[in-house]
């Protein structure tokens, strides 16, 4: 039996009506609206093409949205003046830098600059420190979307094995930590397993729930898989061109052989991948709430 396709496009569009839905009521009830600043440094074309796809997201919601393009020769000094304005500009809740920086603004310096009440990607160590005992204020984008898409699949999460592969700070580490909280959503056992794994199939095929984020082109295969099991692949890789020249992607999963195994998974592209901005949207919202003391 073939595995029920986990379509990222299509809960991704549904939680975005929720939220330009809650933007117009947080408008018209509170008179907040939420607002996010995405700051780029630098032309890089994969960064200016998230950016843009960021602040576009941003508008059709109805956010109060600034995209702040600096040249890539901005002096870090001056990048660092320039978050601690958004950090006091009452109108913005989101702070999002664009990774990569040019080589010779340190990054870490950056994030850790920003207001971590603002910090909606969630990297910021104040956060990641709160995801850690139980209470976050925002979950990483990438990792609330797997968690959304395993909700809203219907997935049993509560007391399931979970296998994460992959120990990214971006992905594995937090999306470990967001399954075996003793929470709604989670509550799993979860095994991580990374490149210093010894067997690594022998803990995959126990997984009721497999999240791969390998960074490695179908690095688990079927053979890896337990019949039943809820695979998602977070990978992008390109393995070529098409013949009209786009390139083609393939995840971390072999999917034409994993999905003959698994009960659900999710495709490369259209699974993960349109979550992580819409869980960005999400954060933004929340913080919005936040700072106008907002509970309902």
């Amino acid at each position: 039996m073939t595995a029920k396709l986990i379509n990222g496009n299509e809960v991704a569009q549904q939680i975005r009506e929720e939220l330009k839905q809650e933007t117009a009521r947080l408008k018209e009830k509170y008179n907040v609206i939420p607002g996010l600043v995405t700051i780029l440094v630098g032309e890089n074309p994969a960064s200016v093409s998230y950016v843009t796809a960021k602040q576009k997201t941003s508008k059709e919601l109805g956010f109060y949205s600034i995209q702040d393009n600096q040249p890539a020769t901005i002096k870090e000094e001056d990048l660092l003046k320039l978050i601690d304005k958004y950090n006091k500009d009452p109108k913005i809740h989101g702070i999002l830098v664009q990774l990569p920086l040019p080589k010779h603004i340190n990054e870490t310096k950056i994030l850790y600059a920003i207001d971590p009440k603002k910090d909606v990607d969630g990297f910021h160590p104040v956060n990641v420190g709160k995801l850690m005992i139980g209470e976050a204020d925002y979950l990483p984008c990438t990792p609330a979307g797997i968690q959304q898409l395993l909700i809203r699949a219907g997935t049993k999460i509560d007391g399931a094995e979970v296998v994460v592969v992959g120990r990214s700070n971006i992905v594995g580490k937090p999306i470990a930590n967001i399954l075996l909280q003793k929470q709604k959503g989670a509550n799993a056992t979860v095994t991580i397993c990374h490149t210093g794994t010894k067997d690594m199939a022998f803990h995959t095929k126990r997984a009721d729930i497999l999240i791969v984020a390998a960074g490695k082109p179908k690095a688990v295969t079927a053979d890896m898989v337990k019949q039943g099991a809820v695979v998602i692949d977070v990978g992008v890789n390109r393995i070529g061109m098409t013949p009209e020249g786009k390139a083609k992607l393939c995840g971390d999963v072999d999917f034409e052989g994993v999905k003959e195994k698994a009960s659900a998974i999710t495709p490369v592209p259209g699974g993960v991948g349109p979550m992580t901005i819409t869980m960005l949207m999400m954060n933004t919202v929340k913080a919005a709430k936040v700072h106008a003391g907002i509970t309902s």
